[in-house]
Formats: structure tokens, C-alpha cells, sequence
């Protein structure tokens, strides 16, 4: 359990997240992740990275009840510095990354898949931020890369979420699939991916991110210190602790 990592063959590399109970990863998974990833992408025979869960759903954010245990403020800087990492990681891989997403992707879930380069999900997914229910912001520079504009600021103020058919309609998931066939078809995007010239595919990721129109990691870390002056002002503990008294997954 935890954070893995491992090759299906001809170049493809995969990462898996593994933390029941809903991969509401803890501040070591984070930067774990962040390393696998990194590692993945250095890696001179890795053509693509796959990034995958097991269990109930992809991600479903940062481990709110670690945060919550933790006496003072080690825990969400920790997160916040965990998540940074680990999105920034996903975004500037060496390669082509692949997120392969079954049933939720809420929160830091977003952050990962709307900085991969390509979207692969099941018909059960669906992706959202809990944020402001939280008492935190985050994760809307990711979710800006899924959804347009206007449905952007009614996710965040709403906290409503998107199945993976209406991301498909927006061209932001490639593939919807069924549930038992996400990695298989993640893994078929992948190959075709890795067929190409591995030099020229690299160069195609730097290419792409260099004529980006937002710096993600810039308006990320912008986005973070509203976070911070929400827990400053108390809105933080008190929401975090709220959800914790409702023993929500």
C-alpha cells in the first residue's frame, strides 16, 4: 500500500496511489508521489507515465484527519508543500503523463489529473472540489484545465461535481470507459504514445508546456495563500474539524 510504482513493458511506467481507505493521501504520500513520478519521468527508458489508484476511487485529496491530529500548523503546511510537489511533478514529467481515473477525483484529485496530459476515466468518475466546504481553496488552476470558465466558478462556489461524460464533451477526458477497463484503455493511449520517437516526444512535452498560456505552478501557489488566511481567521479548523465530527471518508 501506499505509493508504487512499476513498468508494463516497451517504455510505459506506471504509478499507483493505494491508500484506503479513499486515497486521501497523508503528507508523506504526497511528496512520495511526487518523487515517484519525478523518478518515473528521469528515467531515459520511460517513454509515458500512467498514473492510476486502486480501491474506491482515484483521490479524494489530502488526509484531513491526519491534519486534524497534528497539533499546530505542521500538517497543512506539510500538505500544502506536498501537494505543490506533487502537481508540479505530474505537470513538468519528462513525459507525457496519463491519469487513468475511476470514481472520484475530488480536491488534490483534480490538482493531478488537470495537470496530466491526457485524461483517461471510467463511466463511474466524476471529479469535484469540496474545497469551500473545507474551509480552504485550492486546486481551481487544475480544474480550469477540465471545465470552461463559468461552470469553473459554480464547481467552486456550489461545490457541485462533473461526471467524466461531461468532461468527454468538453474534449478534456479522452476516453470514458467502463470501470474495469480504465487501465487497459490508459495503457492503449499509452502505447501509442511510447511508439513514437522518444526524443521527439520528450521535446513535444517541454514544447507544450512552454507555450502554456497560465504558469499552474505560480497561480497554484497563489490560490494556497488564501488557504492559509482562512486558517488564520479560524474558517479552516472549523470546517476541517466538522468534517472530521461527521466521520466522513
Amino acid at each position: 500500500m501506499g505509493i508504487s510504482t512499476g513498468s508494463h513493458g516497451d517504455g510505459i511506467a506506471e504509478v499507483v496511489m493505494d491508500v484506503p481507505p479513499v486515497n486521501a493521501l497523508p503528507v508523506q504520500g504526497w511528496v512520495d508521489l511526487a518523487d515517484a513520478v519525478r523518478e518515473a519521468g528521469a528515467d531515459p527508458g520511460t517513454r509515458v507515465v500512467v498514473l492510476r489508484a486502486e480501491g474506491r476511487g482515484f483521490n479524494a485529496g489530502v488526509d484531513i484527519k491526519e491534519m486534524q491530529a497534528t497539533s499546530g500548523f505542521e500538517a497543512l503546511v506539510g500538505a500544502s508543500r506536498g501537494c505543490y510537489a506533487a502537481f508540479a511533478a505530474v505537470y513538468e514529467c519528462e513525459v507525457p503523463v496519463i491519469a487513468a481515473v475511476h470514481g472520484f477525483c475530488l480536491g488534490g484529485g483534480v490538482g493531478l489529473a488537470g495537470n496530466a496530459d491526457i485524461v483517461v476515466a471510467s463511466d463511474d468518475a466524476y471529479f469535484g472540489l469540496p474545497e469551500v466546504e473545507r474551509g480552504a481553496l485550492g486546486a481551481a488552476t487544475h480544474l480550469a484545465r477540465l471545465v470552461p470558465q463559468h461552470l469553473l466558478r459554480a464547481m467552486v462556489y456550489t461545490c457541485r461535481n462533473v461526471t467524466a461524460a461531461e468532461l468527454h464533451a468538453f474534449g478534456s477526458v479522452l476516453e470514458v470507459v467502463p470501470r474495469d477497463r480504465v487501465r487497459e484503455a490508459a495503457i492503449e493511449v499509452a502505447a501509442r504514445i511510447a511508439a513514437q520517437d522518444p526524443y521527439v516526444i520528450r521535446r513535444a512535452k517541454e514544447s507544450l508546456n512552454g507555450i502554456d498560456p497560465v504558469d499552474v505552478k505560480r497561480s497554484y501557489r497563489f490560490e494556497q495563500g488564501f488557504t492559509y488566511e482562512l486558517n488564520l481567521m479560524g474558517a479552516g479548523d472549523r470546517h476541517r474539524d466538522a468534517f472530521v465530527a461527521r466521520g466522513e471518508e
